[in-house]
């Protein structure tokens, strides 16, 4: 009968990690535990525990575990947890069409997760990232998504995306991007255009908040180059997500999460980095300005 109810109460939530947070609570209320008595049985922060009865954090299977041993969880409970936890991990997908069809741009979706983050990881294989673009390379950007904006919401989504850079400044956060030359060299409009950005970002790399990376295109390969992707860490939890052309992809469940830091990993082994990464950009700079007076 309790497990019936359980599978009610959280069927009638949104996404697995939110129905999983909220049973989670509700087993802890059923007990009597407080939310500080708990993190302390199950060897985690009062933050951490609050994340995840918010849905805001997924919790590795072994947490989830000992959470439920903490609560004395019958075994119909436990049943329903694993379910919710193995569901819980698995990628968000969410389509542009439809997250488009609500808002008139997904940028703060975007803010959301820099602002909750301590560091952040971006490595970009095809073009500048979002942080570091001026406003005339956003903007011919934009104009080549599909479907495309209305005139209207480009206007919107460029001043959202602009405005979201100003986390780049924040004493307390650590920005790391990494590009393939490739990414570098892309070029959305007029060589000025490309100059332009290249320009911001060796002023934007001065800043103690900021480092980059650069993967040379004949450097030799030690790994494959994937799509895109960031990572958001936090004390108490990471976020990665990647844009494949259908939608947006949120990767909380810590397995995946991992995966993404050793990719991270084997693509920083073939990156230029401090003065190398700084000589790179210089010299690509001043090529471009070559090929842009001839």
């Amino acid at each position: 009968m309790e497990g019936t109810a359980a599978s009610d109460s959280v069927g009638r939530q949104g996404h697995p990690r939110v129905q999983l947070g909220v049973e989670l609570r509700r087993l802890r209320d059923l007990a009597g535990i407080s939310g500080r008595e708990l993190a302390r049985r199950v060897g985690i922060s009062q933050s951490t525990l609050s994340r995840i009865e918010a849905g805001h954090v997924v919790p590795p299977l072994p947490q989830v575990l000992d959470w439920a041993e903490a609560v004395g969880a019958e075994a119909d409970s436990l049943r329903a947890l694993r379910a919710l936890t193995e569901s819980a991990h698995s990628p968000e997908v969410r389509e542009w069409a439809a997250s488009l069809a609500e808002r008139v741009h997904l940028q703060d979706d975007v803010r959301a997760f820099e602002e909750d983050a301590q560091v952040v990881l971006n490595f970009q294989p095809a073009l500048v990232p979002g942080l570091l673009q001026t406003a005339d390379y956003a903007r011919r950007v934009f104009d080549t998504f599909d479907p495309p904006y209305t005139p209207e919401a480009l206007a919107a989504a460029l001043a959202a995306r602009l405005e979201r850079q100003r986390v780049l400044y924040d004493p307390a956060k650590r920005f790391e991007f990494l590009m393939t030359e490739a990414a570098l060299r892309f070029r959305p409009g007029p060589y000025r255009v490309l100059l332009a950005q290249l320009d911001r970002i060796i002023s934007i790399e001065t800043l103690d908040t900021v480092a980059i990376g650069v993967i040379p295109q004949d450097i030799e390969a030690s790994t494959t180059i994937p799509h895109g992707f960031v990572i958001y860490e936090n004390e108490d939890h990471a976020v990665a997500s990647a844009e494949p052309i259908p939608g947006s992809m949120v990767t909380r469940g810590p397995e995946l999460v991992d995966a993404h830091r050793r990719r991270w990993a084997a693509l920083t082994r073939m990156a230029l980095s401090d003065n190398d990464a700084r000589e790179f950009l210089t010299e690509l700079r001043d090529e471009i300005q070559r090929i842009a007076t001839q």
